[in-house]
């Protein structure tokens, strides 16, 4: 299926249909919280990419599929939806559309670092900084499901940080909005771990059990 859509016109009434196939159907009356997984990168825009050639946007595409077919066998108390379904390249703006018009109660964007130092390695994750209504809880947030997941994965913590991200940006006066690093693609270490299915599905899994402890706080 050709996810690369050409104009805001249609893409939201499109974008619509297609991602309710990723969550459950759910009644008016009984309406769950709505999660936004944004798996980074796509298409022509690899992200970081490491020696071994793995790159980012495979990464990080495989954790956010694996979280919604955790989803579909396990039942958890929100819903998922995807700001793309398969390798394409989605702007930035598009993604941000698609949370702030389903009104999601939480936006993470994943993605993988890459640094000069390939020592260098661990879990870290940005918000962005405007003073909203939003603004404490998702640096709640973001502290809550970094330092779980780091000591599910048994990594180092960075700790939580503020960038100008577009992603967060566009989100953060709308819903808690988080975008997490979740490891070294120049490490050699994490690199391994990202290259095994096993892991990436533990990484999936465990995401989707601190989410649902977020949503319960």
């Amino acid at each position: 299926m050709n996810c690369i859509f050409k104009g805001l016109r249609n893409w939201v009434g499109i974008q619509l249909l297609f991602f309710s196939i990723f969550s459950y159907s759910q009644t008016i009356e009984n309406k769950l919280p709505i999660v936004i997984i944004d798996p980074g990168h796509g298409g022509t825009d690899s992200g970081a990419i490491s020696k071994r050639g793995l790159k980012e946007k495979d990464v990080v595409f495989r954790i956010a599929t694996e979280m919604v077919q955790s989803q579909n066998n396990t039942y958890h108390n929100f819903e998922i939806y995807l700001t793309r379904a398969g390798d394409s390249l989605i702007s930035l703006k598009d993604r941000t559309v698609l949370a702030n018009t389903l009104k999601a109660d939480l936006f993470i964007s994943l993605h993988c670092n890459h640094s000069e130092n390939n020592k260098a390695s661990g879990l870290e994750v940005y918000v962005h900084n405007q003073n909203g209504m939003y603004l404490r809880s998702s640096i709640a947030t973001a502290f809550y499901l970094g330092k779980g997941l780091s000591q599910a994965l048994h990594s180092e913590y960075r700790g939580v940080k503020f960038a100008n991200f577009q992603v967060l940006r566009d989100t953060s006066m709308h819903m808690k909005s988080i975008l997490i690093e979740l490891g070294f693609l120049s490490n050699e270490l994490d690199v391994r771990i990202f290259s095994k299915s096993k892991n990436l599905e533990f990484i999936a899994k465990s995401l989707l059990q601190i989410i649902t402890k977020i949503l319960e706080l």
